[in-house]
């Protein structure tokens, strides 16, 4: 099945040209319908308009309620007959409305190994604790902060000499790989969620320590 995705980006959108990217090449059966942010300002919107995608804008309002522009939004993805929404360094938590509208079909991408480092300045975080690895998540998304149900992750080790940048472009790297992959697993129909687990149909082996499931780009 092809997945018709609506893409949210509040920054550089690199994720989603991972994802356009993909699409185009035939590796990800899938058609970004439409790319939406809360800030006009977002790169992400340019990337979109290179591929001759629409790109609308939701602005963020202070004081507005989050359930309210989250219907704004809705309404814009409803329009595009976007059929599954992709966070892709969106900078707002998303309710219930939004989840509602697309049941099952609300997918982000974390810089980190959740359930360890949820929400911002996960790299400071990671190497103030002193972890000897990080990486990125997928995960299906709820209404708690990065806490969905985990579809697929990377692992990349952290060194001596890391920075804060110097380990968020390395892990980068890896979300542009398993962003796409995942997608392709949840077009081709194999992702089951039981309780908090996801687990992919037919089940695969992976191919050892460093993605789990292993990835093909």
């Amino acid at each position: 099945m092809s997945l018709r995705l609506g893409v949210l980006v509040s920054g550089s959108g690199s994720n989603l040209q991972a994802i356009l990217d993909a699409s185009r090449e035939g590796q990800l059966d899938a058609e970004v319908r439409v790319v939406v942010s809360d800030s006009p300002g977002a790169y992400g919107l340019e990337r979109a308009r290179r591929a001759d995608v629409p790109a609308r804008v939701v602005p963020w309002e202070p004081g507005r309620p989050r359930q309210e522009h989250d219907r704004a939004v809705v309404e814009v993805l409803r329009g595009h007959g976007v059929d599954t929404v992709v966070l892709a360094g969106y900078m707002r938590l998303v309710t219930g409305e939004l989840l509602a509208a697309f049941p099952g079909r609300v997918v982000n991408i974390h810089p980190a190994l959740l359930p360890a480092f949820p929400g911002l300045h996960v790299h400071e975080k990671v190497l103030a604790h002193g972890a000897k690895f990080s990486g990125c998540t997928v995960h299906f998304v709820d209404e708690g902060t990065d806490t969905g149900p985990i579809i697929c992750q990377a692992v990349v080790p952290v060194r001596d000499d890391d920075t804060p940048e110097t380990l968020a472009a390395r892990i980068l790297r890896e979300e542009h790989r398993i962003y796409p992959q995942a997608l392709q697993y949840l077009a081709e129909g194999r992702l089951r969620v039981e309780g908090r687990r996801v687990f992919l149909d037919p089940s695969s082996p992976g191919s050892g320590t460093l993605h789990n499931p292993s990835v093909r780009f």
